[in-house]
């Protein structure tokens, strides 16, 4: 992992940073709608539009350094990468976790992505993160429904991954579009970076 301590003393977000660490229920979740017809014109092309939203999410919280941000006790540190960790569906009908590391490069990723998903598919181990890594952000696909609001099982007020969902993809009028969720915890992140992760995500989607 390759990060950097955050000077609190120069950071201008430390009193908020302070202020929602001592909440017991700090989590909140923003879910939003997004267009993805571009990525169902892709699909002719041979687009993968799942691996596209994997890469469009990782793209998102990249061009967002709060999204990158974790906190250790009362240190905060910045990675300079994060790793997507997704739920992946298994053969034998119950599922496993699989990790992704993020690239900047669509092609590459969507190899990566490709090889490391179909891998956790064909079954084996949970590879549930136990708290040894904390440069994740946990990824969720509810493909079978068209949600309006989502939040996820969280084991407490210190962890501080965010987590992504989204859902179904729906045609209106010739137009495709989906629900996708991003879950934060308010003392490293607040409703700007919240709004600017949609619009990065929005982008990649949009350039695929």
């Amino acid at each position: 992992m390759s990060y950097h301590i955050v000077d609190l003393e120069s950071w201008p977000r430390a009193a908020q940073f302070r202020f929602f660490r001592s909440y017991q229920q700090p989590h909140y979740a923003t879910t939003t709608r997004l267009d993805v017809t571009h990525l169902m014109r892709r699909k002719a092309d041979g687009v993968a539009p799942y691996r596209a939203c994997l890469y469009a999410i990782g793209a998102g919280l990249h061009a967002v350094p709060e999204l990158c941000m974790r906190f250790r006790d009362d240190l905060v540190v910045a990675h300079d990468m994060v790793t997507l960790s997704m739920t992946v569906p298994t053969e034998a009908g119950s599922f496993g976790y699989a990790y992704v590391p993020y690239l900047a490069n669509f092609v590459h990723f969507d190899t990566q992505a490709k090889a490391l998903i179909d891998e956790v598919a064909k079954g084996g181990a949970l590879q549930a993160n136990s708290g040894e890594r904390d440069d994740l952000a946990y990824l969720s696909c509810m493909p079978w429904l068209d949600y309006t609001s989502i939040n996820n099982a969280l084991p407490g007020p210190d962890d501080c991954i965010p987590r992504i969902t989204w859902g179904k993809f729906v045609e209106r009028d010739g137009y495709w579009d989906m629900a996708m969720t991003l879950e934060v915890h308010h003392a490293l992140v607040d409703g700007a970076q919240v709004g600017a992760y949609f619009a990065a995500v929005q982008k990649a989607i949009d350039q695929v």
